[in-house]
């Protein structure tokens, strides 16, 4: 990559700073859209069964789109892309609860899919050039910001819902706040573009076999993360019976524990290591789950909503740093691996909804409940390979610090 020639301590600084803001900024949409869901199934007249199918449309959407984001950042670089693609995603938000039925949601939600699947790689993209360029590890403070942002959104949300208003207004406002905050904050980032003549990116990366099992982790913890988001209010309004402003705030408690994790997750690790971390996060996750389908009460399922998002937080992140070890070819890897850790959280909602209108909300957090035990189960493979992929380019090109820290953390008797 080119461009930014200024790579001056502060300059780097400003950027991380600035990139930050754009995760948050994202996160607040998911989070603003998540608590306003049951609202949005009451005016579009939906059950479980047809809320799910909707909630399949976001991942269609980011699948279809995904595969256009590098090349929109090959050609137009990295600030600009973003630029473009953040405006749209934060301007999407306004079309869910605008869908009176059905067939209008379904589109609504493509778009909106399409624009997260995008946006979400433009922005991990330029973090990981930024962390590049750094030389320590940023991305799981990163990823706390995105769930900070989540937080925001979901607590403004809770308000709205619990003031009975309209999520038509609630979103419209949302969405141009976010907007502009976001169009303030790309300003600062990284103004990167391809080496001249360097080739396009593929429209798609498969991950080779190395990465397979990284992915499965990133999958199991991402799957959990897009439950939880999207139906969590739904479980305590529909089981539980609870008001509408308690069922909101179900998402927000997920979200905090979310964004604590992450924000502190790179001292945990550097403390004690990769596998070690997701491991007792599995355990933590694992207990949450059994807490939503076990103790069937408010104060219950918060709690266990609160254990399931501290448990699952570092995950991510986790997976993106082992990719880039786990062979010869780090960025394809990493691209492999993000392909199936998102599309896992676009595609559990409508996962969810399946499940539970086959046979009931309960039975589906049940299987949130059995992904998050193969945390534990698996972890391993996230254990550092200091021969594998050290002399790789591309997104991992300086991954060593993170990597450094976790040999010492983890590779023992």
């Amino acid at each position: 990559m080119t461009g930014d020639t200024d790579l001056s301590p502060a300059r780097l600084r400003h950027a991380r700073i600035a990139i930050a803001a754009v995760f948050c900024a994202h996160g607040a949409v998911t989070g603003s859209f998540a608590t306003r869901i049951p609202w949005i199934q009451d005016h579009a007249q939906l059950g479980a069964g047809t809320l799910g199918l909707a909630l399949a449309f976001p991942a269609l959407g980011a699948a279809l789109a995904m595969p256009l984001a590098g090349r929109i950042n090959h050609r137009f670089g990295a600030r600009t892309a973003l630029r473009g693609l953040l405006a749209l995603w934060t301007l999407s938000l306004i079309l869910p609860s605008l869908a009176p039925n059905l067939p209008v949601l379904c589109l609504a939600l493509l778009v909106y899919g399409a624009t997260a699947g995008m946006s979400d790689v433009a922005m991990n993209a330029l973090g990981v050039e930024t962390e590049n360029r750094l030389g320590r590890s940023i991305m799981s403070s990163l990823h706390g910001m995105w769930s900070v942002g989540a937080l925001l959104g979901s607590a403004a949300g809770t308000v709205a819902a619990h003031a009975g208003t309209d999520a038509r207004l609630h979103h419209l406002v949302a969405a141009l706040v976010l907007t502009a905050a976001g169009l303030v904050a790309v300003q600062g980032v990284l103004d990167l573009r391809s080496a001249e003549g360097a080739e396009a990116p593929p429209h798609f990366a498969l991950p080779p076999k190395s990465a397979l099992l990284i992915g499965a982790m990133g999958f199991c913890a991402v799957f959990a993360e897009g439950a939880s988001l999207d139906w969590s209010a739904v479980y305590l309004r529909d089981v539980l019976h609870t008001d509408a402003g308690l069922a909101a705030a179900s998402t927000t408690a997920f979200a905090l524990t979310m964004a604590v994790a992450r924000l502190v997750g790179d001292r945990v690790v550097d403390r004690f290591g990769a596998v070690r971390t997701v491991r007792a996060g599995g355990v933590l996750a694992t207990l949450g789950g059994l807490l939503v389908v076990a103790v069937r009460t408010p104060a219950g399922a918060l709690t266990g909503f609160a254990l399931i998002g501290l448990g699952i937080a570092v995950v991510v992140p986790l997976a993106f740093a082992a990719a880039g070890r786990s062979g010869p070819a780090p960025a394809q890897a990493i691209a492999g691996v993000a392909t199936i850790t998102y599309t896992s959280g676009l595609i559990a909602p409508s996962a969810i909804g399946a499940v539970a209108d086959a046979t009931s909300l309960v039975v589906s957090f049940g299987l949130v409940t059995v992904l998050a035990f193969a945390l534990v189960v698996g972890a391993s493979v996230l254990r550092p390979k200091p021969s594998a992929g050290r002399s790789g380019s591309g997104l991992c090109a300086k991954a060593g610090p993170m990597a450094d820290l976790d040999e010492r953390a983890d590779i023992r008797p």
